[in-house]
């Protein structure tokens, strides 16, 4: 006797009921120009090294370029300084390039956060030379303990930025306004404190003054430090392996992860060896790289980071699916606004003082374009903490490589101009490479 609907050879040996009636519905053809994702992971299993060469090319074609752009502009810049000037690859220079970039570096982290929303805070520099006026005001002026003054410094940077998210997220008046607001103000509020005097030097054996000037001296901190995060990305990178292949998702085969290991550890012992040539493991550079792995995990690995990311890509879906934008948007303001007061302090220490130009001058575009050169997008929705790092690297080298030529430093703005317009060219034209294929 037969039926409409007979159960199938793979119905049977699978013991599933037999199928609905409804036939299912063909597949969509794929839109014409588009590139069609592969998960490396799967291809390097079944091709090997062809399969990392076909998924680099479908990333070109599609327009997800990373920090491959950034990288080799750095290599690039570093060899051209290196050609003109002997000098600017030694280790005393390198270290005080790496020093200098953390109090920017530290503000650029605050910027990535806003730019995921798709929005900006032009109040940071303001915000910095606040704070580092605070820390001077109480310490010096009044004797109130550093560490205590120190910390009304950073909390004051995270109200500051916590009132510019209030006015942009619950009363609606647009971030550019509330934070070019906020740059003016917070400018007046810092010369207003400074006083008549305008310039208060800093203790040079407190603790402000160590963020930038402590270096540990003994060989085995940087070689420890440099072990530690070889070690740290192995596990970290073998346990989710793990995890992955226990809930049957593809996974990353264990010959890709003791390879870009082997990578990291060529790069942190190269640093290492290089630190120690000079004074040693620089704190400041501790620090900065403790905030940036900390900010990735809290982006990549928490539901906050996940509904960041969400509200760059669409505000009304983030809404529907039960966000609380309103929420978000103050927090992400007042991050930005704690990591301005961070830079604020670490640029205070580098000069040992706090004065009526803290916060002005090349600082706020130095860091907003710290973070876009390193691979933030302007319109939100994609980026890392790690752009910091990369961004500001950039920058900072080309200001000592101008400086070891001894150009002007008109040059030097139209230099970084030049950078960060073709990087926002670059971010712009993949955006509409990913729409065509497809991935936007």
């Amino acid at each position: 006797m037969s039926t409409d609907n007979p159960s199938t050879p793979l119905d049977k040996a699978a013991g599933t009921a037999p199928a609905a009636t409804a036939e299912p519905a063909p597949a969509e053809p794929a839109a014409a120009g588009s590139v069609t994702v592969v998960d490396p992971r799967l291809l390097v299993r079944e091709q090997g090294l062809a399969g990392y060469v076909a998924e680099f090319r479908r990333k070109i074609r599609g327009g997800d370029l990373g920090s491959l752009p950034v990288v080799i502009g750095l290599i690039v810049i570093w060899a051209i300084f290196q050609s003109l000037n002997s000098n600017f690859l030694t280790a005393h220079n390198l270290s005080d390039i790496s020093v200098a970039m953390v109090g920017t570096g530290m503000i650029a982290v605050g910027i990535v956060f806003v730019l995921l929303l798709g929005e900006i805070d032009l109040s940071v520099g303001s915000v910095s030379g606040v704070s580092g006026a605070i820390v001077a005001v109480l310490s010096v002026t009044h004797g109130m303990n550093e560490w205590l003054a120190l910390l009304v410094a950073i909390l004051s940077g995270t109200v500051i930025g916590a009132v510019h998210g209030f006015f942009f997220a619950k009363v609606g008046a647009p971030a550019f306004a509330v934070t070019l607001a906020g740059l003016l103000f917070w400018s007046g509020f810092m010369l207003r404190i400074l006083g008549d005097n305008g310039t208060i030097n800093l203790d040079s054996d407190g603790v402000v003054a160590h963020l930038t000037s402590y270096y540990f001296a003994d060989v085995a901190a940087a070689y420890g430090l440099a072990a530690v995060a070889v070690a740290a990305y192995f596990l970290t990178s073998f346990f989710e392996n793990r995890r992955r292949e226990a809930v049957g998702v593809p996974s990353t085969p264990l010959n890709e992860i003791v390879l870009r290991t082997a990578l990291l550890a060529v790069v942190a012992f190269a640093v290492a060896v290089l630190y120690n040539q000079y004074k040693g493991l620089p704190l400041a550079v501790v620090i900065f790289l403790a905030v940036l792995v900390i900010t990735d995990f809290v982006l990549r690995r928490t539901s906050y980071g996940r509904k960041v990311f969400a509200l760059g890509g669409s505000v009304e879906a983030s809404r529907r699916a039960g966000i609380n934008v309103t929420m978000i948007r103050i927090s992400v303001f007042a991050i930005a606004g704690t990591f301005a007061a961070v830079g604020g302090l670490f640029i205070a220490s580098k000069i040992a003082s706090a004065n009526q130009s803290a916060g002005g001058g090349d600082l706020l575009m130095n860091a907003i374009a710290a973070a876009v050169i390193g691979g933030t997008s302007l319109f939100g929705g994609r980026g890392r903490t790690w752009s910091a790092l990369l961004g500001v690297l950039v920058i900072v080298s080309i200001q000592y490589g101008l400086a070891l030529q001894g150009i002007a430093s008109a040059v030097q703005f139209m230099i970084t101009g030049a950078v960060l317009l073709a990087t926002v060219v670059i971010d712009a034209v993949t955006r509409k490479t990913q729409k065509t294929a497809g991935r936007a």
